[in-house]
């Protein structure tokens, strides 16, 4: 069932979503040569706890061991974070984080290049960058889920690489996952007509190679099939009358008063 939010609720997440923020500016400082990713875990744990009523969203969802998703290079989502893993220079770790404040729930995502990576790489991090923006200009009431996943998927491919079939966008906000699921890929004019109250996690997950993926023994990290390069970014964004919000930005004066 699709649940739309109130404005309040939607204030609410907005809350949650800059907790996100913060805590995915902090990674992207602290995502460095040699820093383990445990060690960012731990730090954004305590940046979560540290604010009242605040908790990890992910940390025991389905069994997740931890507060972060850390996936680098060619993992896609899923990473587990630890200890023994630092990260070097030339290396791309996506970020995925969710919070959890007073009973409502946002979620984001960025990939975050480590040290200096090649243009290459840097050219992948930026399409897909893009296509989120592409996707939350099209998360407008009246326009259909296709209509997103089509705009995101019209730019991926116009740039040469490839959108993953299998893992999707969702709704957000009085659960981690909600109904509906937002594809990165479609047909324009078909799927759910959005309506303003809409809350989706919009979340383009890019391969450099070929769309392919799979999952390793640990039964969470997803890698891509070839072992190419893979970027993942995401924002919650709300539908509303006025057009899309992103709610998972660090708050400012303007955006408490309700300005995306």
């Amino acid at each position: 069932m699709i649940r739309l939010k109130s404005s309040a609720q939607i204030e609410a997440i907005a809350a949650a979503g800059a907790i996100v923020a913060e805590v995915l500016e902090m990674a992207a400082e602290q995502a460095i040569p040699g820093r383990s990713t445990g060690e960012l875990d731990d730090m954004a744990e305590a940046m979560i706890r540290d604010n009242p009523g605040a908790t990890p969203a992910f940390k025991g969802l389905y069994g997740f061991p931890a507060t972060l998703c850390t996936s680098i290079n060619e993992e896609v989502v899923h990473g587990i974070p630890s200890a023994r893993r630092e990260l070097k220079s030339g290396d791309i770790v996506s970020v995925d984080v969710g919070v959890k404040l007073d009973d409502l729930f946002a979620d984001a995502a960025v990939t975050i290049p480590v040290g200096e990576v090649a243009p290459a790489t840097a050219r992948l991090l930026g399409v897909t960058r893009t296509a989120l923006d592409v996707g939350i200009e099209a998360a407008r009431a009246g326009a259909q889920l296709g209509d997103l996943g089509w705009a995101i998927q019209t730019h991926v491919e116009a740039e040469g690489f490839s959108v993953i079939r299998e893992l999707v966008g969702h709704g957000v906000g009085e659960a981690p996952h909600e109904e509906p699921q937002v594809p990165n890929y479609g047909v324009r004019n078909r799927g759910f007509r959005m309506q303003a109250g809409l809350v989706i996690a919009i979340e383009p997950m890019v391969n450099a190679g070929g769309p392919e993926i799979r999952t390793l023994e640990d039964e969470w990290t997803v890698v891509t099939g070839d072992g190419c390069l893979s970027a993942h970014f995401e924002h919650t964004v709300a539908v509303t009358s006025e057009g899309p919000r992103v709610l998972t930005r660090v708050a400012t004066p303007a955006r408490a008063a309700g300005e995306a």
